[in-house]
C-alpha cells in the first residue's frame, strides 16, 4: 500500500511523518478503519528509527486521528464528517453586500491613523511603569480629566473627572447601568435600536416603550418607570431633535419623582445647520447620566465609551465595572487621552463634520424633492420614507444593497398605520463606492 508519504528534511523526520499522515487522514487516502502498517515496517520503508515512527503514530492517537488496540494494531479512526461550506470568512464574504448603506457605523476609512499613532508613541513614551498595571475601574486619569475639558467645551457636559467612568464602548455603559438599577422598569424610544433593548433585559431590565414623534419621545409615557434612556441630539432612528419642551418635561419629572436620566448622546457632535444642540445633562447633571463614545468620531474597534454620572450612582457603578472588566484597557486611553490634549481630536471632528455633511448633500441631491428624508440636520443617517417596506427592501436586496428600515426598530412587530421609511446610513460605506452606492439606492427608490 502506497501512503504517499514524503517526509521534509527541513521540519525533522518525525514532524514530517506526522504531518504527511494527518494530510493522507484528512484527505481520504487513509480510509476509516484501514490498518497502518507495522511500526517496524514503516520504518524500513521510510529510511526512519522505529522510535520515530511509533512517536508519530502516538502523537495522531492523542490527537484523534489514529485508533491502537493491542491486538488489533494501529487503524484510521473515524472523523466527523467534513465540512465543505469553506471558512466562515468565505461564507462571511459571500454573503456580504455589493453596496452597504446600512446604519451604525462611520467611514472606518478615515480613521485618523497617523494622528492615532502620533498619540500612542507620546502617551507610552511618557507612560509610568503603573501604566501597566491594572488600574482603577473608573478609568485612567489623565482621559477622565482630558475628556471633562472636552465634554465641558463641545457638548456643555458639566463633568468633573471624579464622575466619569471609562468603559468599553456605551453598550457596557448601559450594561452596567442596568445591573446598578438591580430589574427596575427602564423606557426606551419607540421605535429605537433593538440591540440596546436586548442588553437592558439581559441585564435584568423591564423595558416599556416610549412612542417617539415629531418633538421627540412623548413626555407622558414615562411616568411609572425607574429610568428613561433618550437620544435628544438626535433620535435614533427618527432623526428628530427633542424639543425643548420635551427637555424641560423630561428634567422636572426626573426632579420631582426622583427618577433616571439616560443620554445617549450616540452623534452628538455631528449637527450640520448650526451649533449642535447642548447635552441634556448640563440641565440636570444630578439627574442625567451622560453617554457617549469614541465609536462614531473614531471608530468601533476602539472600544473606548464614556459615563458621566451622579454622585449617587459613582461608586455602584465603579463597582459594577470592577467586577465586570476590572477595567477599559489603559493604552488606548492614554492615546485617546493625549489625542484629546494636543486638539488633534477637535481638527479630526471637524474634517469628518464636513466629509458627513458633503455626503448628506449628495444623499439630498440624488433623491431630489420628490422623496421625504428627515433627520438630516444631523447624524450619520437619514430616514427615506417610503409607501412599502417590504417591496423596497426586495428591490434592494436584488441589487446588492444593504440598508436599514424602520419596521426592524418598533418594539412589537406589526401595527396599522405606523410610518414606513429606510433608514440610510450615508456614513458608512467608504467614499470611493459612495457615489455608486447613492447610485443603486436611486433606482431602488425609483422602481426600476
Amino acid at each position: 500500500m502506497d501512503l504517499h508519504l514524503e517526509t521534509d528534511a527541513v521540519e525533522g523526520r518525525r514532524a514530517g511523518l506526522e504531518r504527511a499522515l494527518r494530510d493522507a487522514v484528512r484527505g481520504g487516502r487513509l480510509a476509516p478503519g484501514e490498518r497502518l502498517p507495522a511500526t517496524r515496517q514503516l520504518a524500513a520503508e521510510l529510511g526512519v528509527s522505529r522510535n520515530t515512527v511509533k512517536a508519530a503514530y502516538d502523537q495522531l492517537v492523542a490527537e484523534g486521528y489514529l485508533t491502537a488496540r493491542q491486538g488489533s494494531g494501529t487503524r484510521v479512526a473515524a472523523l466527523p464528517p467534513a465540512d465543505d461550506s469553506g471558512p466562515p470568512e468565505a461564507a462571511a464574504r459571500a454573503r456580504a453586500p455589493r453596496f452597504d448603506l446600512r446604519p451604525g457605523s462611520p467611514d472606518v476609512g478615515a480613521f485618523p491613523a497617523a494622528a492615532w499613532l502620533r498619540a500612542l508613541r507620546r502617551a507610552i513614551a511618557t507612560a509610568p511603569s503603573l501604566a501597566y498595571d491594572y488600574g482603577d475601574p473608573r478609568g485612567r486619569i489623565e482621559l477622565r480629566t482630558a475628556l471633562s475639558g472636552y465634554l465641558g467645551r463641545a457638548r456643555g457636559v458639566i463633568a468633573p473627572p471624579e464622575r466619569i467612568v471609562i468603559t468599553s464602548g456605551y453598550v457596557q455603559g448601559l450594561a452596567l447601568l442596568t445591573r446598578v438599577l438591580d430589574g427596575g422598569v427602564v423606557a426606551m424610544e419607540d421605535p429605537g435600536l433593538p440591540f440596546h433593548r436586548d442588553v437592558v433585559r439581559r441585564n435584568g431590565g423591564v423595558v416599556v416603550p416610549v412612542r417617539v414623534d415629531a418633538k421627540g419621545a412623548r413626555a407622558q409615557e414615562w411616568r411609572d418607570c425607574a429610568a428613561v434612556v433618550v437620544t435628544p441630539a438626535h433620535q435614533y432612528p427618527t432623526g428628530v431633535t427633542l424639543h425643548p419642551e420635551r427637555r424641560r418635561a423630561l428634567t422636572d419629572w426626573a426632579r420631582a419623582r426622583g427618577g433616571l436620566l439616560v443620554e445617549d448622546d450616540y452623534d452628538g457632535e455631528f449637527r450640520y445647520d448650526r451649533q449642535p444642540v447642548g447635552a441634556l445633562q448640563g440641565m440636570a447633571p444630578g439627574q442625567v447620566v451622560y453617554m457617549g463614545t469614541a465609536s462614531k468620531t473614531l471608530g468601533p474597534a476602539l472600544r473606548l465609551g464614556w459615563m458621566v454620572l451622579p454622585p449617587q450612582l459613582l461608586d455602584a457603578v465603579a463597582d459594577a465595572k470592577l467586577h465586570s472588566d476590572h477595567h477599559t484597557e489603559s493604552i488606548g486611553q492614554l492615546a485617546l487621552a493625549e489625542l484629546i490634549d494636543s486638539h488633534a481630536y477637535d481638527r479630526h471632528v471637524r474634517a469628518c463634520r464636513l466629509r458627513y455633511r458633503r455626503r448628506r448633500d449628495q444623499l439630498l441631491h440624488r433623491l431630489g424633492a420628490r422623496r421625504r428624508v428627515r433627520g438630516i440636520a444631523a447624524g450619520l443617517h437619514a430616514l427615506v420614507e417610503v409607501d412599502d417596506e417590504a417591496r423596497v427592501l426586495a428591490r434592494a436586496e436584488a441589487e446588492g444593497l444593504a440598508v436599514g428600515h424602520l419596521g426592524e426598530h418598533w418594539h412589537a412587530p406589526g401595527g396599522e398605520g405606523r410610518p414606513q421609511g429606510l433608514v440610510v446610513g450615508y456614513g458608512t460605506p467608504r467614499q470611493r463606492v459612495y457615489p455608486e452606492a447613492l447610485e443603486v439606492l436611486g433606482k431602488v427608490l425609483d422602481g426600476t
